[in-house]
Protein backbone atom coordinates (compact mmCIF):
# COMPACT_ATOMS: atom_id res chain seq x y z
CA UNK A 1 0.00 0.00 0.00
CA UNK A 2 1.60 3.26 -1.16
CA UNK A 3 2.31 6.44 1.15
CA UNK A 4 -0.84 8.33 -0.73
CA UNK A 5 -3.45 5.74 -0.41
CA UNK A 6 -2.97 5.02 3.40
CA UNK A 7 -3.46 9.22 3.91
CA UNK A 8 -7.06 8.62 2.11
CA UNK A 9 -8.40 6.91 5.31
CA UNK A 10 -11.41 7.77 7.37
CA UNK A 11 -11.93 10.63 9.83
CA UNK A 12 -11.14 9.73 13.74
CA UNK A 13 -14.95 9.51 14.52
CA UNK A 14 -15.81 7.14 12.07
CA UNK A 15 -12.76 5.06 12.76
CA UNK A 16 -13.78 5.23 16.56
CA UNK A 17 -17.76 4.52 15.99
CA UNK A 18 -16.73 1.42 14.24
CA UNK A 19 -14.57 0.12 16.58
CA UNK A 20 -16.47 1.15 20.12
CA UNK A 21 -19.88 0.71 19.06
CA UNK A 22 -21.59 -2.27 20.09
CA UNK A 23 -25.39 -0.94 20.96
CA UNK A 24 -28.33 1.37 19.86
CA UNK A 25 -27.60 4.88 19.86
CA UNK A 26 -30.36 5.25 22.42
CA UNK A 27 -29.73 2.63 24.48
CA UNK A 28 -27.69 3.20 28.19
CA UNK A 29 -25.16 1.40 27.13
CA UNK A 30 -25.27 2.92 23.11
CA UNK A 31 -25.39 6.83 25.22
CA UNK A 32 -22.42 5.86 27.00
CA UNK A 33 -20.28 4.58 23.77
CA UNK A 34 -20.70 7.51 21.86
CA UNK A 35 -19.59 9.92 24.73
CA UNK A 36 -16.46 7.82 25.05
CA UNK A 37 -16.06 7.57 21.49
CA UNK A 38 -16.30 11.79 21.73
CA UNK A 39 -13.78 12.15 23.99
CA UNK A 40 -11.72 9.63 22.96
CA UNK A 41 -11.14 12.13 19.51
CA UNK A 42 -8.52 14.43 21.45
CA UNK A 43 -4.84 13.21 23.48
CA UNK A 44 -5.92 10.06 25.42
CA UNK A 45 -2.46 8.97 26.66
CA UNK A 46 0.18 11.34 27.50
CA UNK A 47 2.43 7.85 28.20
CA UNK A 48 1.00 4.61 27.12
CA UNK A 49 0.74 2.56 30.30
CA UNK A 50 1.85 -0.78 28.55
CA UNK A 51 5.50 -1.80 29.79
CA UNK A 52 7.76 -2.08 26.78
CA UNK A 53 10.25 -4.05 28.88
CA UNK A 54 8.01 -7.10 29.69
CA UNK A 55 6.70 -6.19 25.48
CA UNK A 56 10.33 -7.15 24.10
CA UNK A 57 11.22 -9.60 26.50
CA UNK A 58 7.50 -11.29 24.78
CA UNK A 59 8.55 -10.45 21.25
CA UNK A 60 11.65 -11.62 21.40
CA UNK A 61 12.87 -8.58 18.84
CA UNK A 62 16.26 -9.05 16.64
CA UNK A 63 16.50 -6.68 13.02
CA UNK A 64 14.70 -9.16 11.12
CA UNK A 65 11.22 -8.47 12.91
CA UNK A 66 8.62 -6.54 11.28
CA UNK A 67 6.14 -5.20 13.86
CA UNK A 68 2.60 -3.58 13.67
CA UNK A 69 1.69 -1.96 16.86
CA UNK A 70 -0.92 0.11 18.25
CA UNK A 71 0.57 3.70 18.03
CA UNK A 72 -1.12 4.86 21.43
CA UNK A 73 1.32 7.61 23.18
CA UNK A 74 4.29 6.41 21.09
CA UNK A 75 6.17 5.39 23.78
CA UNK A 76 6.86 1.98 23.26
CA UNK A 77 7.24 2.52 19.67
CA UNK A 78 10.14 4.59 20.55
CA UNK A 79 11.42 2.18 22.89
CA UNK A 80 11.48 -1.27 20.76
CA UNK A 81 13.68 1.19 18.57
CA UNK A 82 16.31 0.11 20.97
CA UNK A 83 16.13 -3.75 19.63
CA UNK A 84 16.69 -2.49 16.16
CA UNK A 85 13.94 -4.33 14.22
CA UNK A 86 13.51 -4.02 10.28
CA UNK A 87 10.45 -1.93 10.54
CA UNK A 88 7.41 -0.65 12.93
CA UNK A 89 3.87 0.07 11.48
CA UNK A 90 2.40 1.84 14.26
CA UNK A 91 -1.11 2.32 13.77
CA UNK A 92 -3.86 4.51 15.49
CA UNK A 93 -7.66 4.79 15.10
CA UNK A 94 -7.08 8.35 17.06
CA UNK A 95 -4.78 11.13 14.71
CA UNK A 96 -3.54 12.99 17.88
CA UNK A 97 -2.12 9.78 18.84
CA UNK A 98 -0.18 9.94 15.34
CA UNK A 99 0.65 13.41 15.84
CA UNK A 100 2.63 12.58 18.90
CA UNK A 101 4.60 10.22 18.00
CA UNK A 102 5.31 11.97 14.44
CA UNK A 103 6.38 14.54 17.00
CA UNK A 104 8.37 12.36 18.97
CA UNK A 105 10.16 10.78 15.73
CA UNK A 106 10.85 14.64 14.40
CA UNK A 107 12.53 15.70 17.73
CA UNK A 108 14.60 12.14 17.88
CA UNK A 109 16.40 12.84 14.66
CA UNK A 110 16.78 16.76 15.16
CA UNK A 111 17.34 17.58 18.45
CA UNK A 112 21.25 17.41 18.88
CA UNK A 113 21.28 16.15 22.64
CA UNK A 114 20.15 13.63 25.00
CA UNK A 115 19.87 16.53 27.58
CA UNK A 116 17.86 18.22 25.18
CA UNK A 117 15.19 15.29 24.68
CA UNK A 118 14.60 14.42 27.72
CA UNK A 119 13.90 17.88 28.77
CA UNK A 120 11.14 17.88 26.09
CA UNK A 121 9.51 14.53 27.01
CA UNK A 122 10.51 13.67 30.12
CA UNK A 123 10.41 16.71 32.15
CA UNK A 124 7.91 18.16 29.43
CA UNK A 125 7.40 21.26 31.78
CA UNK A 126 10.28 23.81 30.22
CA UNK A 127 9.75 27.46 28.05
CA UNK A 128 12.62 26.37 26.13
CA UNK A 129 10.56 23.49 24.62
CA UNK A 130 8.59 25.23 23.03
CA UNK A 131 11.38 27.53 21.14
CA UNK A 132 13.22 24.21 20.06
CA UNK A 133 10.31 22.84 18.64
CA UNK A 134 9.84 25.99 16.51
CA UNK A 135 13.44 26.00 15.67
CA UNK A 136 14.42 22.41 14.86
CA UNK A 137 11.28 20.29 15.10
CA UNK A 138 8.76 21.82 13.34
CA UNK A 139 9.79 22.36 10.23
CA UNK A 140 10.58 18.69 9.56
CA UNK A 141 6.86 17.75 10.52
CA UNK A 142 4.79 16.08 8.41
CA UNK A 143 1.25 19.03 7.19
CA UNK A 144 -0.92 17.44 9.68
CA UNK A 145 0.75 17.06 12.75
CA UNK A 146 1.92 20.29 12.35
CA UNK A 147 -1.52 22.14 12.02
CA UNK A 148 -2.41 19.57 15.32
CA UNK A 149 0.45 21.19 17.40
CA UNK A 150 0.48 24.66 16.62
CA UNK A 151 -3.57 24.46 16.50
CA UNK A 152 -4.92 25.89 20.15
CA UNK A 153 -6.97 23.98 22.53
CA UNK A 154 -9.88 25.25 24.80
CA UNK A 155 -8.20 27.40 26.23
CA UNK A 156 -6.83 29.32 23.13
CA UNK A 157 -3.08 27.98 24.22
CA UNK A 158 -1.45 26.45 21.15
CA UNK A 159 -1.19 22.70 21.85
CA UNK A 160 2.59 22.97 21.70
CA UNK A 161 2.81 25.17 24.86
CA UNK A 162 2.01 21.85 26.85
CA UNK A 163 5.41 20.79 26.99
CA UNK A 164 5.79 23.95 29.10
CA UNK A 165 3.41 22.83 31.57
CA UNK A 166 4.17 19.45 32.28
CA UNK A 167 2.54 18.00 29.19
CA UNK A 168 1.99 14.60 31.56
CA UNK A 169 -0.84 16.15 33.09
CA UNK A 170 -2.77 16.75 30.18
CA UNK A 171 -5.24 14.89 27.26
CA UNK A 172 -8.03 12.57 28.87
CA UNK A 173 -5.51 10.11 31.08
CA UNK A 174 -3.57 13.21 32.80
CA UNK A 175 -6.76 15.04 33.58
CA UNK A 176 -7.96 12.05 34.82
CA UNK A 177 -4.95 11.21 37.07
CA UNK A 178 -5.09 14.92 37.92
CA UNK A 179 -8.76 14.14 38.79
CA UNK A 180 -7.71 11.18 40.91
CA UNK A 181 -5.09 13.20 43.21
CA UNK A 182 -7.89 15.59 43.77
CA UNK A 183 -10.22 13.01 45.03
CA UNK A 184 -7.35 11.49 47.15
CA UNK A 185 -6.81 14.69 49.16
CA UNK A 186 -10.44 15.17 49.59
CA UNK A 187 -10.50 11.25 51.40
CA UNK A 188 -7.24 12.29 53.03
CA UNK A 189 -4.83 10.25 51.45
CA UNK A 190 -1.50 12.14 49.61
CA UNK A 191 -0.40 10.06 46.44
CA UNK A 192 2.94 11.73 46.56
CA UNK A 193 3.77 10.50 49.71
CA UNK A 194 4.19 7.05 48.86
CA UNK A 195 7.02 8.13 46.08
CA UNK A 196 9.26 9.19 49.50
CA UNK A 197 9.32 5.48 50.44
CA UNK A 198 12.82 4.33 50.18
CA UNK A 199 12.06 0.92 49.85
CA UNK A 200 9.65 -2.20 49.23
CA UNK A 201 8.77 -2.85 52.75
CA UNK A 202 7.97 1.23 53.42
CA UNK A 203 5.75 1.43 49.84
CA UNK A 204 3.60 -1.41 51.87
CA UNK A 205 3.45 0.47 54.74
CA UNK A 206 2.41 3.58 53.45
CA UNK A 207 -0.11 1.54 51.01
CA UNK A 208 -2.00 0.20 54.08
CA UNK A 209 -1.92 2.40 56.44
CA UNK A 210 -2.81 5.33 53.80
CA UNK A 211 -4.51 4.23 50.66
CA UNK A 212 -5.94 1.07 51.23
CA UNK A 213 -8.92 2.61 53.27
CA UNK A 214 -9.75 5.08 51.19
CA UNK A 215 -11.20 2.18 48.87
CA UNK A 216 -13.82 1.38 51.38
CA UNK A 217 -14.94 4.87 51.60
CA UNK A 218 -18.25 4.88 49.97
CA UNK A 219 -17.80 8.06 48.10
CA UNK A 220 -15.23 6.12 46.31
CA UNK A 221 -17.36 3.16 46.24
CA UNK A 222 -20.11 5.52 44.27
CA UNK A 223 -18.23 7.30 41.95
CA UNK A 224 -16.31 4.41 40.11
CA UNK A 225 -20.16 2.07 40.12
CA UNK A 226 -20.68 4.60 36.62
CA UNK A 227 -19.44 3.00 33.80
CA UNK A 228 -18.55 6.35 32.65
CA UNK A 229 -15.70 6.65 35.72
CA UNK A 230 -13.37 4.92 34.15
CA UNK A 231 -13.31 6.50 30.71
CA UNK A 232 -9.91 8.70 30.97
CA UNK A 233 -8.14 5.48 31.51
CA UNK A 234 -9.57 5.06 28.01
CA UNK A 235 -11.61 2.40 28.91
CA UNK A 236 -15.17 1.52 27.38
CA UNK A 237 -18.35 0.08 28.47
CA UNK A 238 -17.33 -3.22 26.91
CA UNK A 239 -13.97 -3.25 28.95
CA UNK A 240 -15.44 -2.21 32.52
CA UNK A 241 -17.52 -4.84 32.21
CA UNK A 242 -14.88 -7.64 31.98
CA UNK A 243 -12.88 -5.72 34.97
CA UNK A 244 -16.16 -6.13 37.08
CA UNK A 245 -16.33 -9.43 35.88
CA UNK A 246 -19.84 -7.90 34.64
CA UNK A 247 -20.51 -6.93 38.27
CA UNK A 248 -19.92 -9.81 40.20
CA UNK A 249 -16.51 -7.51 41.31
CA UNK A 250 -17.56 -4.14 42.95
CA UNK A 251 -15.21 -1.47 40.43
CA UNK A 252 -13.38 -0.20 43.65
CA UNK A 253 -12.50 -3.69 45.12
CA UNK A 254 -10.88 -4.10 41.52
CA UNK A 255 -9.43 -1.08 41.38
CA UNK A 256 -7.91 -0.93 44.94
CA UNK A 257 -6.01 -4.46 44.37
CA UNK A 258 -4.94 -2.92 40.83
CA UNK A 259 -3.38 0.02 42.59
CA UNK A 260 -1.75 -2.17 44.99
CA UNK A 261 0.10 -3.71 42.63
CA UNK A 262 1.44 -0.61 40.98
CA UNK A 263 2.62 0.91 44.50
CA UNK A 264 3.70 -2.48 45.98
CA UNK A 265 5.00 -5.00 43.66
CA UNK A 266 7.67 -3.02 42.10
CA UNK A 267 10.71 -0.90 43.65
CA UNK A 268 10.03 3.18 42.85
CA UNK A 269 13.80 3.37 41.73
CA UNK A 270 12.60 0.73 38.55
CA UNK A 271 9.00 1.81 37.94
CA UNK A 272 8.32 4.97 36.49
CA UNK A 273 4.59 3.99 35.89
CA UNK A 274 4.48 4.39 39.53
CA UNK A 275 6.51 7.88 39.03
CA UNK A 276 3.75 9.09 36.67
CA UNK A 277 0.61 7.29 38.91
CA UNK A 278 1.29 8.71 41.99
CA UNK A 279 3.88 12.12 41.42
CA UNK A 280 1.96 13.04 37.99
CA UNK A 281 5.88 12.87 36.62
CA UNK A 282 9.22 11.30 36.05
CA UNK A 283 11.74 11.77 38.75
CA UNK A 284 13.56 15.01 38.02
CA UNK A 285 16.35 15.42 36.20
CA UNK A 286 16.34 11.94 34.82
CA UNK A 287 17.49 10.86 38.58
CA UNK A 288 15.66 7.76 38.04
CA UNK A 289 13.32 5.23 35.99
CA UNK A 290 11.83 6.48 32.53
CA UNK A 291 10.93 4.46 29.34
CA UNK A 292 13.54 3.12 27.70
CA UNK A 293 13.76 5.58 25.03
CA UNK A 294 14.42 8.29 27.30
CA UNK A 295 17.33 7.05 28.79
CA UNK A 296 20.54 8.99 27.95
CA UNK A 297 22.38 4.74 26.60
CA UNK A 298 19.46 4.49 24.04
CA UNK A 299 19.45 8.10 22.41
CA UNK A 300 21.71 7.54 19.62
CA UNK A 301 20.58 4.19 18.40
CA UNK A 302 17.02 6.02 18.86
CA UNK A 303 18.24 9.23 16.73
CA UNK A 304 19.77 6.47 14.15
CA UNK A 305 16.70 4.35 13.39
CA UNK A 306 13.29 6.55 13.65
CA UNK A 307 13.49 5.99 9.88
CA UNK A 308 12.04 2.65 10.23
CA UNK A 309 8.77 3.82 11.53
CA UNK A 310 5.77 4.57 9.58
CA UNK A 311 2.56 6.10 11.33
CA UNK A 312 -0.43 5.38 10.32
CA UNK A 313 -3.89 7.11 11.19
CA UNK A 314 -6.01 3.82 10.40
CA UNK A 315 -7.94 1.03 11.58
CA UNK A 316 -5.99 -2.25 12.52
CA UNK A 317 -7.54 -4.45 10.75
CA UNK A 318 -8.22 -2.39 7.73
CA UNK A 319 -4.44 -1.87 7.66
CA UNK A 320 -3.51 -5.74 7.45
CA UNK A 321 -6.01 -6.18 4.70
CA UNK A 322 -3.40 -3.88 2.56
CA UNK A 323 -0.90 -5.95 3.70
CA UNK A 324 0.90 -9.08 1.89
CA UNK A 325 0.39 -12.46 3.03
CA UNK A 326 3.14 -13.63 5.30
CA UNK A 327 4.77 -10.60 5.77
CA UNK A 328 4.68 -9.21 8.97
CA UNK A 329 6.28 -11.28 12.27
CA UNK A 330 5.48 -9.11 15.45
CA UNK A 331 1.72 -7.89 16.73
CA UNK A 332 1.05 -5.59 19.38
CA UNK A 333 -2.50 -5.67 20.16
CA UNK A 334 -2.47 -3.95 23.33
CA UNK A 335 -5.88 -4.18 25.14
CA UNK A 336 -7.86 -3.24 22.16
CA UNK A 337 -9.39 -6.65 21.85
CA UNK A 338 -11.56 -5.91 24.64
CA UNK A 339 -13.38 -3.49 22.96
CA UNK A 340 -13.87 -5.91 20.23
CA UNK A 341 -17.12 -8.04 19.63
CA UNK A 342 -16.89 -11.93 18.50
CA UNK A 343 -17.43 -10.69 14.94
CA UNK A 344 -14.43 -8.47 15.00
CA UNK A 345 -12.28 -10.53 17.09
CA UNK A 346 -12.39 -13.18 14.07
CA UNK A 347 -11.94 -10.55 11.49
CA UNK A 348 -8.32 -9.55 13.51
CA UNK A 349 -7.14 -12.93 13.57
CA UNK A 350 -8.27 -14.28 10.13
CA UNK A 351 -5.83 -11.28 9.09
CA UNK A 352 -2.93 -11.64 11.49
CA UNK A 353 -2.51 -15.56 10.71
CA UNK A 354 -2.76 -14.67 6.62
CA UNK A 355 -0.38 -11.67 6.97
CA UNK A 356 1.92 -13.50 10.04
CA UNK A 357 5.37 -15.37 9.00
CA UNK A 358 6.07 -18.60 10.72
CA UNK A 359 6.95 -18.27 14.25
CA UNK A 360 4.85 -14.75 14.21
CA UNK A 361 4.23 -13.42 18.03
CA UNK A 362 1.27 -12.01 19.11
CA UNK A 363 1.06 -10.11 22.61
CA UNK A 364 -1.79 -8.13 24.32
CA UNK A 365 -3.21 -7.67 27.36
CA UNK A 366 -6.97 -8.24 28.93
CA UNK A 367 -9.03 -6.14 31.93
CA UNK A 368 -9.54 -9.75 33.27
CA UNK A 369 -7.22 -12.42 33.91
CA UNK A 370 -7.44 -15.09 30.80
CA UNK A 371 -7.31 -15.05 27.54
CA UNK A 372 -10.32 -13.57 25.71
CA UNK A 373 -9.77 -16.06 22.17
CA UNK A 374 -11.34 -19.20 22.94
CA UNK A 375 -14.78 -19.78 22.41
CA UNK A 376 -14.85 -16.93 20.62
CA UNK A 377 -12.05 -16.72 17.20
CA UNK A 378 -13.00 -20.17 15.72
CA UNK A 379 -10.80 -22.96 16.64
CA UNK A 380 -9.72 -23.18 12.33
CA UNK A 381 -7.60 -19.93 13.42
CA UNK A 382 -6.64 -20.38 16.56
CA UNK A 383 -5.60 -24.15 16.04
CA UNK A 384 -2.57 -22.58 13.64
CA UNK A 385 -1.54 -20.78 16.87
CA UNK A 386 -0.25 -21.81 20.27
CA UNK A 387 -0.95 -20.30 23.65
CA UNK A 388 2.06 -19.99 25.74
CA UNK A 389 0.58 -19.85 29.00
CA UNK A 390 3.54 -19.90 31.23
CA UNK A 391 5.78 -17.58 29.42
CA UNK A 392 2.19 -15.50 29.59
CA UNK A 393 1.90 -15.75 33.41
CA UNK A 394 5.60 -14.80 33.76
CA UNK A 395 5.77 -11.95 31.90
CA UNK A 396 2.63 -10.51 33.36
CA UNK A 397 4.35 -10.87 36.38
CA UNK A 398 7.41 -8.62 35.40
CA UNK A 399 4.69 -5.86 34.00
CA UNK A 400 5.60 -2.72 35.77
CA UNK A 401 2.30 -1.00 34.87
CA UNK A 402 0.28 -3.59 37.05
CA UNK A 403 -2.83 -2.22 35.84
CA UNK A 404 -3.71 -5.17 33.65
CA UNK A 405 -5.46 -8.47 34.60
CA UNK A 406 -3.58 -10.29 31.67
CA UNK A 407 -0.40 -10.24 29.52
CA UNK A 408 -0.89 -12.98 26.33
CA UNK A 409 1.55 -14.38 24.32
CA UNK A 410 0.99 -16.79 21.13
CA UNK A 411 3.20 -17.69 18.56
CA UNK A 412 2.30 -19.04 14.84
CA UNK A 413 2.69 -22.42 14.41
CA UNK A 414 1.24 -23.04 11.30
Amino acid sequence: MDATARLMTPDSADLLSEAVHRNRALSSTGVLERVFTFAFRSLVYPQIWEDPRADMEALELDSQSRIVTIASGGCNVMSYLTANPARIYAVDLNRTHIALLNLKLAAARHLPTHLAFFRFFGAADDRRNVYLYRDLIAPHLDASSRAYWEGRDATGRQRISRFARNFYRHGLLGRFISTGHILARVLGVNPKRLLEAKSLSEQREIFDREFAPAFERPLLRWLTANRASLFGLGIPPAQYEALSEHGAQPMASVLKARTERLATAFDLKDNYFAWQAFGRRYAAEGQGPCPPYLEKANFLAIKTRTGCVSAIHDNFIHFLENEPASSLDRYVLLDAQDWMDDKTLTKLWREITRTARPGARVIFRTAGEKTILPGRVPAALLDRWRYDEARSAEIHAKDRSAIYGGFHLYIKTA
